[in-house]
């Protein structure tokens, strides 16, 4: 039976005296992928960096409310916010691998977090590209530069960075914006396989990817949330009016 590995509890969020996420309610369940959709600037991103607390880095900036992993509020102040970072894992908008070796992309998190002997290492890198779908393109020359893999493999590679550090949750931000649609659906069809042994959450402004990709949806207007449920019941019975109005492009 699944369970719900992140619970969002009356959460708030403001940028100054702006309040970008207005008492968000709703859970994410271990395992699935939920994507999330709207308009730009309705808060989908902020709410993404919320769960591993990346908008700390920004100054300013106010929570009130809960969001729970695995039942723990991570802002409460006995976090550390490096081991939740470890634990929830965020791969970007556009592919960014270090100007490093293939190996050494992978290697790196292990190796800072001391997660692992050299003798393991290998065994790592080996498991997080296959992982990611990429070590039969590149097991023969792991260590040529990321920089030269084409940008649909420079993103499954960061997500083999990601995956790495053996981390629950995996955050992704519009990961597909900057590619082809052949690498697209490599993406999209490599969520479902990872959500077997992590959970994923996704902003995507592609609402056919949300459809094609995700066991879950959620909508989000102008900083709340209109509607969470599943993504084939959302998509074709939208409970709610403006739901219905942005997936049929009527508003948005």
């Amino acid at each position: 039976m699944a369970r719900d590995k992140i619970e969002v509890q009356n959460f708030n969020f403001y940028y100054g005296d702006f309040q970008a996420l207005i008492d968000l309610n709703f859970a994410i369940q271990k395992n699935r992928v939920t994507a999330l959709i709207g308009p730009s600037g309705c808060g989908k991103s902020t709410f993404l960096r919320s769960i591993n607390r990346m908008n700390d880095t920004i100054k300013n900036t106010r929570t009130v409310g809960k969001i729970l992993l695995d039942g723990k509020n991570i802002y409460d102040e006995d976090v550390d916010v490096t081991n939740l970072r470890q634990q929830v894992g965020m791969v970007f908008q556009r592919p960014n691998p270090f100007p490093q070796s293939i190996l050494d992309n992978v290697a790196f998190g292990p190796r800072v977090l001391g997660m692992t002997s050299k003798n393991d290492l290998g065994d790592i890198v080996q498991e997080s590209l296959e992982g990611a779908g990429l070590w039969n393109e590149v097991k023969h020359r792991l260590s040529d530069p990321a920089l030269d893999l084409n940008p649909g493999q420079q993103q499954r590679l960061c997500i083999a960075r990601a995956i790495a550090v053996k981390p629950d949750v995996i955050l992704m931000d519009e990961p597909c914006s900057a590619l082809d649609p052949i690498a697209t659906l490599h993406i999209e069809d490599l969520m479902r396989e990872l959500a077997k042994d992590y959970t994923i959450v996704i902003v995507t402004h592609n609402m056919q990817q949300a459809a094609r990709a995700s066991h879950f949806t959620g909508f989000f207007w102008l900083g709340r949330m209109v509607e969470f449920g599943k993504t084939g019941d959302l998509f074709a019975a939208p409970q709610q009016e403006l739901t219905e109005a942005y997936i049929t492009g009527r508003r948005g």
